[in-house]
């Protein structure tokens, strides 16, 4: 039981490194789908892999065996490894929670206050325009959704970039792209190794809106000096916006500017199944995590006398 439980706490180190690849090798709307997915399994894996690791060490304890209603505490094999483990396993998912209603509470504000902030300026269609001397532009969700940008980004851009940028926010907004950006914020205070995958599901979903603002303006080399020019305008200045708010100038731009400009490798199958390592990955540790639970659960059954060993 115990060896299966710790497979999802090791498998997600290869995420980062898969994520790169499924996002090089995909269509980057479907590597965004595959990629928050695959983070939401493996952290998922992981919490309850650490859960039944607690829970484990916690019955093993007279005091909290009779609380379960077990005839005696639980017997497992590995009883030196155990209750260092699930002493572990307790620091790291109180640590988790705290630092994820911390991370909860600190956007939830930023939305709320740009949320107000926008509300209170006169809209045309669902463009707000801030006067402000920092060039900024983001797709902000809620109903309406808005697309906020200040008066120096404007300055910034000619009319052709601003609609190029325009388009690059509506496709974020069109898509819910905030719905993945939370889930990859989400993940990534489950477990340490899926912080890198929450930078590659950003920049993932930066890139499926820089494919759908090329299709809806029919000019990728328009789209990708857009989105130059509005990221050397906005680097000096930092960014106001919430973190989770999607935006055309936040990843990192020259590799961007260069897969809009680049022509198109295809997707071939051996790309393809290349790319869905990761998903191979998350498969095993969703299983393995499950099976370790499941054998956690038939060791409770025979500690509390409803199951013969």
């Amino acid at each position: 039981m115990t060896a299966l439980l710790l497979v999802p706490l090791v498998l997600p180190f290869l995420a980062p490194m898969l994520a790169r690849r499924t996002l090089d090798r995909l269509v980057p709307a479907t590597a965004l789908w595959v990629l928050t997915a695959s983070a939401l399994a493996l952290a998922g894996a992981c919490v309850a892999a650490l859960g039944a690791l607690v829970l484990t060490g916690l019955l093993k304890l007279p005091a909290f065996a009779t609380l379960g209603e077990l005839i005696h505490p639980l017997r497992t094999p590995s009883d030196y490894f155990v209750l260092p483990a699930a002493v572990a396993a307790t620091g790291v998912l109180t640590l988790s929670v705290w630092t994820l209603l911390r991370s909860a509470f600190v956007q939830a504000r930023a939305f709320r206050t740009a949320r107000t902030q926008a509300d209170r300026r006169p809209a045309a269609g669902d463009l707000c325009v801030v006067d402000s001397p920092h060039p900024d532009a983001y797709a902000l969700p809620g109903r309406p959704h808005r697309i906020v940008v200040t008066t120096a980004m404007l300055r910034s851009l000619g009319p052709a970039e601003r609609e190029a940028l325009f388009a690059h926010e509506r496709a974020h907004n069109r898509a819910g792209h905030h719905y993945f950006l939370a889930v990859a914020e989400i993940a990534a205070h489950c477990h340490p190794a899926l912080r890198p995958t929450r930078d590659t599901i950003r920049l993932a979903a930066e890139r499926a809106a820089d494919e759908a603002a090329a299709e809806v303006t029919g000019d990728r080399r328009l789209i990708a000096t857009a989105i130059a020019r509005a990221a050397l305008a906005g680097h000096a200045s930092p960014p106001t916006r919430p973190d989770l708010a999607p935006a055309a100038t936040t990843g990192p731009v020259p590799q961007r500017v260069t897969a809009l400009l680049a022509p198109s490798p295809g997707h071939s199958r051996v790309r393809r199944r290349t790319a869905f390592l990761l998903v191979a990955c998350t498969v095993l540790s969703v299983a393995a995590g499950t099976a370790g639970v499941v054998d956690f659960h038939h060791e409770v059954e025979i500690a509390q006398g409803e199951e013969s060993p």
